[in-house]
């Protein structure tokens, strides 16, 4: 069933998607709008206005990185250069440097230039579906914050027989994982890459704001996001500033990581699922090789609501052990 499950949304990613990305989207939006309809706020005008702050917010967001990025993105892209010319004439062979690869990339180019052009037709496509699958989920996150008191009845409604109760839990307890993991990740991510930021432009490396963007990005992938960003970090620091530096680099990026991950993490998200890190792992895995990036993006919260279910199921279906008296 969960592998019919899987094709199925695999299909309909079109539509899906979308109430994913709304459904993440209103667990990280959801306290706004509870405080603006305690406020005697009216829920729709409250909806409107919680939206209205999320486009502002991610929009200077994606403004700030992709400033950040084309300002000291020719600095990052040319350290990196710098490094790969590093290995290259270090350990490249003769007629392997990168003049020839260059050259043979060129010739690569002509030989396949009508598949790289169906390639180009094919991204403006997936552009435009990005961008339909964004406009449909902001539009549902509206509707799930207006009606979101509406959500027990509705799941009451579906409930065969008599178990309301106990699927109405099932979702406040998943709904509870994925509000507590995107809110905690949100701000651990924004606490790395301040971090990370100020480290870098301490040391003086260059692209450290578009470095501390990447951070910040990478952060909502566990693990793997954090071990991209600081090993991106590093190359640069050790092409354009020395060995030195880039070893203190490496030190301030596991110096936050070992912030996070004894400190942040258990005291932010203390009242979330808790998962082992091989499971993340494993779900990060799966989600890529399902739904590539987005998948890797959706796969944890997804794990936490599904650890959500099962420790509720456990908690009201577990049998007590017999007491020794």
């Amino acid at each position: 069933m969960v592998y019919v499950g899987i094709l199925l949304c695999s299909a309909l990613r079109t539509a899906v998607v979308p109430v994913l990305l709304a459904l993440l989207g209103t667990a990280l939006l959801g306290p706004l709008h509870r405080r603006l309809v305690k406020a005697r706020v009216n829920r729709s005008v409250a909806a409107g206005l919680t939206c209205v702050a999320v486009v502002a917010v991610v929009g200077g967001a994606v403004y700030i990185v992709v400033a950040a990025l084309i300002d000291t993105g020719d600095q990052i892209v040319a350290s990196l250069k710098d490094a790969a010319q590093g290995v290259a004439d270090h350990f490249g062979a003769a007629g392997t440097s990168l003049d020839d690869l260059a050259t043979n990339a060129k010739d690569l180019l002509t030989k396949f230039g009508g598949t790289a052009a169906s390639n180009v037709i094919s991204g403006v496509s997936v552009v435009g579906e990005t961008i339909a699958m964004a406009v449909l989920a902001l539009f549902l996150v509206f509707f799930f914050l207006r009606d979101s008191h509406k959500a027990a009845d509705l799941i009451r409604g579906i409930a065969p027989g008599e178990s309301g109760d106990t699927l109405e839990a099932m979702a406040r307890r998943a709904y509870e994982a994925v509000e507590g993991f995107m809110r905690g990740t949100s701000v651990i991510a924004l606490i790395d890459a301040v971090c990370i930021t100020l480290g870098l432009l301490v040391l003086d490396v260059p692209g450290a704001i578009g470095l501390g963007a990447l951070v910040f990005v990478g952060a909502f992938i566990p693990y793997l996001g954090a071990f991209i960003s600081g090993a991106v970090a590093v190359l640069v620091a050790l092409a354009d500033r020395g060995f030195v530096i880039a070893l203190w680099v490496l030190g301030v990026v596991l110096a936050v990581q070992v912030l996070e991950g004894h400190v942040l993490t258990p005291m932010i998200q203390s009242r979330t699922v808790q998962m082992h890190p091989a499971v993340v792992m494993v779900a990060i895995t799966a989600g890529a090789s399902v739904a590539g990036v987005l998948g890797m993006l959706l796969a944890v919260p997804l794990t936490a609501a599904a650890f959500g279910v099962i420790h509720e199921l456990q908690a009201r279906y577990q049998v007590p052990e017999p007491s020794d008296s």
